[in-house]
């Protein structure tokens, strides 16, 4: 059935009256494998992919750790869509400031959101405001490059640092934490952070969460890349896995591959001198309060137990115990959620994320990506999800037939307000630089991190 609308879309569309033209606003996986997927789908479709930055590809730029280049090869699928003739990009565009969503919806047949999210979430407990209390969004973006993050005040002169979250990201944040500068400098991550990396005196991160080991979100891969570190010890707490093992032959291979991989290294536990650093994974806590006068000094825990009779659904609830570690820095790492750019944008609020139906917004609008599902998955369900999406888009594009202004409205509305607008050949300036900056360091780019410097460059 999907490849007969497919071939329905393509037939109809390349013997219409008027040129389909599609927007996207996001330049992040999402919005450049729904892309692609219009590209294949559809014989004529103009797609126009809108960007805030000045820079494209989104979470693989900013969000994929500088120590995992082989995961940013992705991004040569996407420079293969961006230079495809029926495709623009326009860097530098402020969707819901330099333009509305609904002057969008006027220009194009169809609008697809997939700008990400870009918001981490809160505790809301007392102490949150504390000196070294971060969110590890921020975190993320200041090893790797967001403007916005640049100059994210981060004190490492400690010794014990707590990440609360154990998902892929806390594991990412742990590790670059942790990894010996020597195995950072020829990677991609900014000076400054290399900078400050290379004075650190964390020796100890422990990595909390609020569940058990079988409910752990970090996957096999991650976890195996952090328990080989070098020179650091891997010291787990053997009460969390009280009834775990007797579990082990009953779950899924996922799971239980994960599961094996943690109970091999608690076997393995062993408390030795000679290696400086150590990580402690730690189940079963959620915190409560954060303690210090201005600079955070500890936290405090609940101690938690789990309620419910299948293990993927079961809930953490509080008892009447509390544990409170030492530490010199916090980073909260406990989900992003998306924000609403745009006022006409359907958005709940609660979860993070444009509502929609299975990507269809409402009339010409449509969203995918972390914009659409909230922040889950990797970059393959991520893909899948955009496939799926685009392919909507496609059919229902079946039904216009009205003449639009696609880019050009756009244009109009950015140079009426004197805002420059950054092609992908202008990005590719910026990409020469970035490369050319690397190679005298020894690295594979050096990340810009200035917008204004930025489009000083795609002016040239």
């Amino acid at each position: 059935m999907k490849c007969y609308l497919i071939r329905n879309c393509t037939r109809f569309l390349s013997t219409g009256q008027h040129t389909p033209k599609v927007c996207i606003v996001g330049s992040g996986p999402a919005g450049f494998y729904a892309a692609q997927q219009l590209l294949k789908s559809s014989g004529d479709v103009r797609v126009d992919i809108l960007e805030k930055l000045p820079v494209p590809f989104g979470l693989v730029r900013f969000g994929v750790a500088p120590d995992h280049p082989e995961v940013k090869n992705v991004i040569n699928t996407f420079h293969k869509t961006a230079t495809n003739p029926r495709v623009q990009f326009l860097g530098n565009v402020n969707v819901g400031t330099d333009i509305t969503i609904d002057q969008l919806r006027n220009f194009y047949h169809a609008v697809l959101l997939t700008y990400g999210a870009q918001k981490d979430r809160l505790l809301n407990i007392p102490g949150e405001h504390l000196n070294n209390v971060i969110s590890g969004r921020r975190f993320v973006g200041w090893y790797n490059g967001i403007p916005a993050d640049k100059d994210l005040d981060i004190n490492l002169d400690m010794e014990e640092v707590i990440v609360l979250g154990q998902g892929n990201v806390a594991i990412d944040i742990t590790r670059i934490l942790l990894t010996p500068i020597d195995k950072l400098k020829n990677t991609d991550i900014t000076s400054f952070a290399l900078e400050r990396l290379s004075h650190s005196r964390v020796r100890k991160v422990s990595m909390v969460g609020r569940r058990g080991p079988l409910q752990a979100a970090f996957t096999i891969a991650e976890l195996r890349e952090l328990l080989k570190l070098e020179n650091c010890k891997n010291l787990w707490r053997l009460q969390d896995f009280t009834g775990v093992r007797d579990i082990v032959p009953t779950l899924a291979r996922p799971r239980k591959r994960l599961t094996e991989l943690m109970l091999k290294s608690l076997e393995e536990s062993v408390s030795d001198s000679t290696q400086t650093k150590e990580l402690n994974p730690i189940f079963l806590r959620s915190p409560v309060e954060f303690h210090g006068d201005d600079d955070l000094q500890s936290i405090r825990f609940a101690v938690n137990r789990l309620q419910g009779d299948a293990f993927q659904d079961q809930v953490a609830e509080a008892t009447n115990e509390f544990e409170t570690i030492s530490c010199g820095l916090a980073v909260r790492s406990i989900g992003y959620k998306s924000v609403q750019i745009d006022s006409s944008i359907p958005f709940d609020g609660k979860k993070g994320r444009v509502m929609n139906k299975d990507g269809k917004v409402d009339a010409n609008l449509y969203s995918a990506g972390w914009a659409a599902t909230g922040p889950v998955g990797v970059i393959l369900l991520t893909m899948t999800n955009a496939f799926q999406v685009g392919s909507l888009v496609c059919n229902e594009l079946i039904s216009s037939t009205e003449n639009k202004a696609g880019s050009n409205g756009v244009r109009d509305i950015l140079n009426a307000k004197g805002i420059q607008i950054v092609s992908y050949e202008d990005w590719q300036k910026i990409d020469r630089v970035e490369q050319d900056r690397g190679k005298q360091l020894g690295k594979p780019r050096e990340k810009i991190v200035d917008v204004i410097e930025m489009l000083n460059i795609a002016a040239k």
